[in-house]
C-alpha cells in the first residue's frame, strides 16, 4: 500500500474498461481495484450495490475478505451517510477517525484495519444510485480535488454492479 497517488492514463482506463466488458466480474473488480491502488493508494476498496427494497448496501467486492466478505450487507435506513450517498448521490468523505466514528457502525472494525480516511462515490444511473465505489487510507488522504479520477473509476464500476442487480 502505499500513500503516493499517481495520475490516471487513458491506457489504464482502457485496458480495464477492457475487462469489464470481456472478463468474469471477479477478474474485471480486481483490475478496478489495481487501479485504484496505483491511483490512489489504498488500505481497502469495496464494491456495493444498493438494495432499495431494504435500504440496504450489499458487498460485491472487497480487498479484504477476511474483515469485509462478498455478501455481507449493512443496513442505511435512516442514516445520514444513506440520505447523503445514496438518496442524493453525492460523494462523502470521512477525513479522520472521528468522521469514520460519527459516520459507520462499524468504526472499531474500520479502525482496526488501520482506516482513518476514506472517500464513497456513488454509482449513478439517470439520476439513481444504484451502488457505492468505497477507498479506504489513513486520515487526510481524499479531498474533493480526487471527485473527478474517483469519478472515473466509479463509471468503470458501475456496469458490473448492473449486471449483479
Amino acid at each position: 500500500m502505499s500513500n503516493q497517488k499517481h495520475p490516471i492514463t487513458a491506457e489504464a482506463i482502457a485496458k480495464v474498461a477492457e475487462l469489464v466488458a470481456t472478463a468474469q466480474p471477479a477478474v474485471a473488480y480486481k483490475a478496478i481495484d489495481d487501479l485504484a491502488q496505483h491511483v490512489f493508494g489504498h488500505l481497502l476498496l469495496t464494491i456495493l450495490a444498493y438494495r432499495p427494497e431494504t435500504v440496504e448496501v450489499e458487498r460485491l467486492y472487497s480487498s479484504n475478505e477476511t474483515a469485509y466478505p462478498v455478501g455481507g450487507r449493512k443496513p442505511k435506513k435512516g442514516t445520514a451517510w444513506g440520505a447523503h450517498v445514496l438518496d442524493k448521490g453525492q460523494f462523502h468523505i470521512s477525513h479522520n477517525a472521528e468522521d469514520i466514528k460519527a459516520t459507520f457502525f462499524d468504526h472499531e472494525l474500520i479502525a482496526s484495519l488501520g482506516i482513518s480516511g476514506m472517500i464513497n462515490i456513488p454509482l449513478v444511473l439517470s439520476g439513481r444510485c444504484v451502488g457505492t465505489l468505497n477507498i479506504s487510507n489513513v486520515a487526510g488522504h481524499f479531498g474533493e480535488a480526487d471527485f473527478p479520477t474517483a469519478r472515473i473509476l466509479a463509471a468503470l464500476a458501475l456496469p458490473l454492479v448492473l449486471s449483479q442487480a
